[in-house]
């Protein structure tokens, strides 16, 4: 059994003055004699919750080097008070770090599941159409309730965003995930992929910066859950200017999608 805690201030969101206690790792708001009195006065609020991160990718894009950079990561999320990481899509199996007491909850959804050069290099299980019904039952068991889908990227044919899978293939990926106990969400900037995604009944969309009125409507009739990511917007324009030369169309794109962002959120 760990020290019993014991914390007095006032309890958010409610404005309450509180007193309370955390043992064996849970909040009590019964006494508990003996406790250790940690804090009085000031604020106390719930864990935060970091609703899309990627423990085990490195900043600039690439898989971490081992378990010990992945560990590093939640730690700087704990640090920030967050206590559970809905983990989107890592290149790195981070089971192994359940069990660490000091570490926030994880929540995983496997890897990326992408097709062959249409995501970040070593990130994603790459896999054709007619395998991405398997690779979903596969991620959906490797995962904590969570699959994730590239919905769109790069598509250097057309120079610009675009949609990876089929409507038909869509539809088949979600119902297996569903049938699996499992939900499934997709990474998207564009809105090409997206009637294709909702209509085959994902269940959220990462990012979403191209979603319209009409498909915050249909995402909001069906129950659709989007996780818009500001911190990640702000780096479009710097896309943009990286894919200038070679992908002007797709350059252009990313700006818009940038400067429209506000708007979108807004609306969703």
């Amino acid at each position: 059994m760990t020290a019993v805690l014991h914390l007095s201030g006032v309890l958010l969101p409610e404005g309450e003055q509180r007193d309370l206690w955390v043992r064996d790792g849970a909040i009590t708001f019964e006494r508990v004699p003996g406790a250790e009195t940690v804090s009085r006065g000031g604020f106390v609020l719930p864990g935060l919750v970091d609703a899309h991160c990627h423990v085990g990718i490195a900043r600039g894009g690439g898989p971490v080097d081992d378990l010990t950079a992945a560990r590093e990561q939640a730690l700087v999320e704990r640090d920030a008070g967050v206590l559970l990481l809905r983990d989107c899509g890592s290149p790195v199996d981070t089971r192994a770090l359940d069990d660490d007491p000091d570490l926030p909850r994880i929540l995983r959804a496997g890897r990326h599941v992408a097709r062959e050069r249409r995501y970040i290099p070593g990130l994603a299980v790459e896999v054709e159409p007619a395998d991405l019904v398997e690779e979903v039952r596969r991620q959906a068991r490797r995962g904590d309730g969570w699959v994730k889908l590239v919905g769109d990227w790069i598509d250097r044919g057309a120079g610009d965003l675009g949609p990876l899978w089929p409507d038909d293939v869509l539809a088949a990926a979600v119902s297996a995930a569903h049938a699996e106990g499992a939900r499934v969400t997709a990474h998207t900037f564009g809105t090409d992929a997206l009637p294709g995604l909702v209509g085959a009944g994902i269940d959220c969309i990462e990012h979403g910066t191209g979603l319209t009125e009409d498909l915050i409507g249909e995402m909001a009739a069906r129950g659709t859950a989007v996780v818009p990511t500001l911190v990640n917007v702000a780096h479009f324009p710097g896309f943009a200017d990286a894919g200038e030369r070679k992908f002007p169309s797709y350059a252009s794109t990313m700006r818009r999608l940038h400067a429209s962002s506000g708007a979108v959120v807004r609306a969703a």
